[in-house]
């Protein structure tokens, strides 16, 4: 099973931009979908983004369309997620997850802060 690390977050002006990582340890990075989830204060864990295992296949949340991108490096068990044009309403703790099945997360990192100021 993998552990996940994730880096990049911090505090930025709304219309800036972060490049989130997410580093993986193990050698079965490949073999599971992975995922960037969020939280602010008061709100329940939403997804963002999410990628299949062969980066082939995206999804994003409405409200992130347009402006983050995700992407993996397979070779450097790494996903990363860039952010731009960002809003205030953007500031939350950002999740990455990994999981072997559609649907299903099954590893969690600790997460990163990232704060939009106005």
């Amino acid at each position: 099973q993998v552990q996940l690390v994730e880096s990049g977050g911090g505090l930025v002006q709304a219309g800036g931009s972060l490049r989130l990582s997410c580093a993986a340890s193990g050698r079965t990075f490949s073999t599971y979908n992975m995922g960037w989830f969020r939280q602010a204060p008061g709100k329940e864990r939403e997804i963002v983004t999410r990628i299949d295992r062969r980066g082939d296949g995206q999804y994003y949340a409405d409200s992130v369309k347009g402006r983050f991108t995700i992407s993996r490096d397979n070779a450097k068990n790494t996903v990363y997620l860039q952010m731009n044009t960002l809003k205030p309403e953007d500031t939350a703790v950002y999740y990455c997850a990994a999981g072997a099945y559609y649907g299903q997360w099954d590893v969690w990192g600790k997460g990163t802060q990232v704060t939009v100021s106005s």
